[in-house]
């Protein structure tokens, strides 16, 4: 299990799962002759998929940021994509119960980032956090109803009964979660996904979520073909990359099947770049 610390703040990378998209969805327009270069891919022309959670322990609360795809798909689903559901057994690994949550963070509410949000039980939903207050940005929450070109990705049991609770606040915009834990909008892949940002004494790291979904997706024009607005994609990159390798952000990769974080910097010939990490528990 890979861990390591921003500050005073530990980091512990869990994982939903593998799961299996369709290569020339994940990669959009960029042909297959290159991207293959750069990913595991099958005779059906599937690619291996993390599921990427990050629990972020402060000393005082436990975050978890992303929940996976969860134990709910609709058989149909769960048969195209699989639903591996290992969130909470590696959760366990890391020394923790659902119970111990305080806050949980969303960065969209795609099936797969938010599945295990909620869990059914007797055929009533119920939060699998039952103690967490969970946060989304407003605008995300309301896509989710709007039944556009993603659709097919929202599934409102996932979210609408915390949401009535009153147990998942909505956001609107750039905010502070807790000292040191904030949340910013980064348009392209929705029009509302955010980013958490985590900072502790000079510290920084970026769950960046779908925007660089992988350390395969750094190139700014290497764009999924989920993304909704892809031109503001490569803006929201721009203006990400402008802040991240400067200043040496760890950032989080939300798909990534072999590498859940790297920091970011430019080759010789100007290219972003990831190194990787080394430290394991």
């Amino acid at each position: 299990m890979l861990r390591t610390t921003i500050g005073d703040f530990e980091l512990t990378a869990l994982s939903d799962g593998i799961y299996h998209l369709d290569g020339g969805a994940f990669f959009g327009v960029i042909p297959k002759a290159l991207w293959s270069r750069k990913v595991k891919v099958d005779e059906k022309n599937l690619v291996p998929t993390g599921l990427n959670s990050v629990l972020v322990r402060t000393g005082e609360r436990n975050i978890l940021i992303e929940t996976g795809i969860g134990n709910k798909l609709p058989e149909k689903m769960a048969q195209i994509f699989g639903q591996p559901a290992k969130l909470l057994e590696n959760l366990r690994s890391a020394g923790l119960s659902p119970d111990n949550i305080d806050i949980v963070i969303n960065s969209h509410l795609h099936f797969d980032h938010c599945g295990w949000n909620t869990v059914r039980e007797n055929g009533a939903i119920k939060a699998t956090f039952p103690r967490a207050i969970y946060y989304v940005q407003e605008g995300e929450w309301k896509h989710a109803h709007e039944n556009q070109r993603d659709g097919v990705s929202y599934f409102s049991e996932n979210y609408d009964p915390l949401v009535e609770s009153g147990q998942m606040k909505l956001l609107r915009g750039t905010q502070e979660i807790l000292p040191g834990i904030s949340v910013e909008v980064f348009p392209g892949h929705t029009r509302d996904m955010q980013a958490i940002i985590i900072r502790s004494k000079g510290q920084t790291a970026c769950y960046i979520s779908d925007l660089i979904p992988t350390s395969a997706h750094l190139d700014l024009n290497w764009v999924m073909g989920f993304d909704l607005y892809p031109l503001e994609t490569i803006e929201s990159r721009k203006r990400y990359y402008a802040r991240a390798v400067p200043e040496k952000w760890l950032s989080m990769f939300t798909h990534d099947p072999e590498v859940p974080w790297a920091y970011l910097d430019r080759n010789d010939a100007g290219k972003i770049v990831a190194r990787s990490l080394d430290r394991h528990s």
